[in-house]
């Protein structure tokens, strides 16, 4: 007696939803990512407007003055949903918590030169509040951007600001052997020292932008360019170059975050300046009106860290952030 052991393939009938083939064709099978972004904005059958907003919908496309014919074009390059998220931040963290274990453990930010101790203090440690503030405006975007993709990635975004603040407070308690005044000191340095003024009024002045993708442009594109790779690249690299080596140890994050964070910004702002001759033309419009306060944001940080060599430190800052802008796009 033979047994023939047969194998039949089944086709499904269906291999996603219909909102998502209706985006990318009928057949085609989508990523995981697509399938949880595409076609889930709420568009209408809305109970009423809000009382607060009633010139709006409670979620309108009109609240931002870019146009697109589907914001769910202004997807996320690095996929994340949160299961994606949550798994890369958690590696990055694990990796992390080691390299502020043996700082740490072995004092090896203490040991550092008196003078690097006090601009790490006075630059890295006030910023937390920069950092607090890029959270704010995240979920601001958040909670009135239009369509899912963007909405999601800026809360992600926010998270992770909320999370720079956090290692940068972690930083400041290790310089301090764990003295809760270094954050106070910090504070007080925040509201009334001189050189952060600029950039707090930048910031406060950004909290009542009602335009969330100029917002965006603002905060993730321009205040990120400029204070990021000033702080830490340049400043890093200041300091690990005069042995603070250890330094690095503990911004590691920051640095892969803003290289991670980058791809999705240009690719939104690409998006969007490709779709029209008219966003394009208001995306420039915007970043040449807040640019040049950016700029006079940073200059004072610049100068105390850099003294005599700070405008060909800014210079290099603004030389890459404009080719960044000639590859988005922008005039």
């Amino acid at each position: 007696m033979s047994i023939d052991i047969k194998t039949t393939k089944i086709e499904p009938r269906r291999v996603t939803f219909d909102n998502v083939a209706e985006k990318l064709g009928e057949g085609k099978i989508p990523s995981r990512y697509q399938e949880v972004m595409i076609g889930v904005q709420q568009e209408e059958v809305f109970h009423y407007r809000p009382t607060w907003d009633p010139e709006h919908e409670i979620f309108d496309a009109d609240r931002t003055a870019i146009n697109m014919q589907d914001f769910d074009d202004l997807v996320d390059p690095r996929q994340y949903y949160y299961g994606t998220y949550v798994i890369q931040r958690s590696k990055q963290q694990e990796a992390l918590e080691k390299n502020f274990s043996v700082v740490e453990k072995r004092g090896l930010l203490t040991a550092l030169d008196a003078g690097l101790t006090e601009r790490i203090t006075k630059i890295i440690v006030p910023f937390r509040h920069a950092e607090w503030g890029a959270n704010t405006n995240n979920l601001f975007i958040a909670a009135y951007g239009f369509g899912t993709p963007m909405p999601i990635a800026a809360d992600f975004q926010g998270m992770d600001r909320l999370g720079n603040a956090q290692y940068i407070t972690r930083i400041g308690l290790i310089l301090s052997n764990n003295d809760p005044e270094i954050l106070d000191q910090a504070k007080a340095e925040w509201l009334d020292e001189p050189m952060w003024q600029p950039l707090r009024k930048m910031l406060e002045d950004s909290f009542v932008l009602k335009d969330w993708f100029e917002l965006h442009l603002l905060q993730n594109f321009l205040l990120d360019g400029i204070l990021h790779p000033l702080l830490f690249q340049h400043l890093e690299g200041e300091v690990v170059n005069n042995g603070g080596a250890a330094f690095a140890m503990v911004t590691e994050f920051f640095v892969d975050w803003y290289g991670e964070a980058t791809r999705w910004t240009d690719h939104t702002l690409k998006t969007a300046a490709g779709e029209s001759a008219e966003n394009k033309a208001l995306l420039t419009e915007w970043r040449d009106k807040w640019l040049p306060e950016v700029k006079n944001a940073a200059a004072p940080l610049a100068e105390y860290i850099f003294a005599d060599r700070s405008a060909e430190v800014m210079k290099q800052i603004a030389d890459k952030l404009d080719t960044r802008s000639g590859k988005i796009g922008l005039e």
